[in-house]
């Protein structure tokens, strides 16, 4: 019995009248292979299909049972979740990719690689998968379609717009943001609720760290961080009021949640507070954020 006949990409590409280039970029947004060390290898899909490696002149290479039908991907899984670019995503909002892929990362959803856009961990978990340019090289994200009704990810797009919504049941019910109010005024302009916030809004600001106060975590439980630096994806918590039995409540319960997710997160009491100039740099640059 003969062994069935196996084509390269290369050679199927040729068949299809497409170049290489073409063909590896759709099999590649299909799940089927994926590169590695500048080498393109099957995925487990991919050896699903029929794939195989074998060896050639320059090496390992995928090929392909003959008369291979790619489109079977996609039969034989209905109900998988579409996969869409930046710029898909960016036309269902009316915004464009640049700015989509700017949200995403200030999500912390995507990170600035040297070239293109590489998925942090927090993306990994909403199914983001990593993709390439298959001429260039450069890194991009794909999402899945259901990124569309994630609730931070409009939310977001909701206050960069300017939408106004009315608040919610758990901002009424936020005791500790209504029961101190915010009345420093600091030097960029921000109200905050203490003189310590204060003080590392100041520190911030003077150091030329962007950063956002009061930010709504990109989850879906509604939690508000004290400080949060987009650079570097972290989030700065001061903790104060240790002898107040609610608010340590919270605060073990704000904790576990930066803990489930993973965020970066640093930590400041008033002892912290009061040596900022040789804390908070040490404390920022493990997360890459370099100040003065």
């Amino acid at each position: 019995m003969s062994e069935e006949k196996r084509l390269s990409t290369t050679q199927i590409a040729k068949q299809r009248g497409i170049t290489p280039n073409e063909l590896f970029a759709q099999l590649n947004e299909l799940g089927l292979l994926k590169k590695e060390n500048d080498q393109w290898v099957l995925t487990e899909a991919g050896v699903l299909l029929g794939g195989v490696h074998l060896n050639g002149k320059y090496g390992q290479y995928a090929a392909w049972p003959e008369d291979i039908d790619f489109g079977q991907m996609a039969a034989n899984e209905p109900s998988a979740d579409k996969l869409i670019t930046a710029t898909a995503i960016g036309k269902h909002f009316d915004l464009s990719p640049n700015k989509m892929n700017y949200i995403l990362s200030e999500l912390g959803w995507i990170k600035k690689g040297l070239k293109g856009w590489l998925i942090t961990d927090q993306g990994a978990k909403l199914g983001a998968q990593q993709g390439e340019d298959s001429r260039s090289g450069i890194p991009y994200a794909r999402w899945p379609e259901s990124i569309l009704h994630v609730k931070a990810l409009s939310d977001s797009i909701d206050n960069i717009k300017g939408v106004d919504k009315p608040k919610t049941d758990t901002d009424k019910m936020d005791s500790f943001r209504h029961k101190f109010e915010a009345t420093h005024r600091t030097t960029d302009g921000h109200f905050v609720r203490s003189k310590a916030e204060m003080l590392i809004d100041n520190w911030l600001y003077m150091a030329e760290i962007v950063h956002a106060y009061e930010r709504k975590l990109p989850i879906e439980e509604e939690m508000y961080c004290d400080f949060y630096i987009p650079t570097g994806k972290v989030y700065i918590e001061f903790w104060g009021y240790e002898n107040d039995e609610k608010y340590l409540a919270r605060k073990q319960e704000k904790l576990a949640i930066y803990k489930k997710y993973n965020f970066n997160l640093i930590e400041l009491t008033d002892k912290e507070v009061l040596n900022l100039d040789d804390i908070l740099p040490r404390l920022l640059l493990k997360f890459g954020v370099q100040a003065y």
